[in-house]
């Protein structure tokens, strides 16, 4: 059994912008694999469904970003899902929109949303970081900008086509584990 947690933020105001990919990929998982219908549970959105024979849960915490880990731990308590089957999916500056990568436990990076699910449960969970590029300057208020911005046209087809590689890909972190899910995206983000 399985918790992934797509991370974003509430509301029609940041549907579409760079701290929101996490909530981007989890509507592309639901949708690729037939999920049941999200339902309000565990101060977020849930659903359940079923990839290559794992029962996953599919989480999009409703607290806004900075307080993440109070919904992914509810869910994981209530469902008893051990850290090292959950995976959380969430924007990351470091990274150009070209590129994702994928690790069990780190540090944040600064991230809020991975702050707050470090502190409520441990740093040891997969993550899948997706790039959203960086605004080049260290003043906090262009970083807030830039993360709660749209997309740019290319910038949009990045992410969009990253979201659906690591759907596609899912069921190999779920069989095989973190490492081969990120060696074959390695493979596969190469080629493009």
């Amino acid at each position: 059994m399985f918790l992934v947690a797509g991370l974003g933020n509430p509301g029609a105001e940041y549907a579409n912008t760079r701290h929101n990919v996490g909530f981007m990929a989890a509507d592309e998982i639901h949708r690729r694999y037939n999920f049941s219908p999200f339902r309000a549970k565990f101060n977020g959105l849930i659903a359940e469904g079923n990839i290559e024979g794992e029962k996953v849960y599919l989480l999009k915490p409703q607290t806004f970003m900075n307080l993440s880990g109070n919904s992914v731990v509810q869910a994981a308590n209530f469902y008893k899902i051990l850290p090292q089957n959950i995976i959380v999916i969430h924007d990351d500056m470091d990274l150009s929109t070209d590129k994702m990568k994928a690790k069990l436990g780190g540090g944040s990076g600064g991230h809020n949303g991975i702050k707050s699910i470090d502190s409520c449960i441990t740093p040891n969970y997969n993550r899948i970081r997706i790039g959203v590029g960086h605004p080049n300057t260290k003043n906090a208020e262009s970083v807030v900008n830039h993360v709660l911005s749209g997309f740019s046209k290319s910038d949009k087809a990045n992410v969009e086509a990253n979201i659906d590689l690591a759907t596609e890909l899912l069921p190999v972190l779920l069989k095989k584990g973190i490492a081969e899910f990120s060696n074959q995206l390695g493979m596969k983000l190469a080629k493009k």
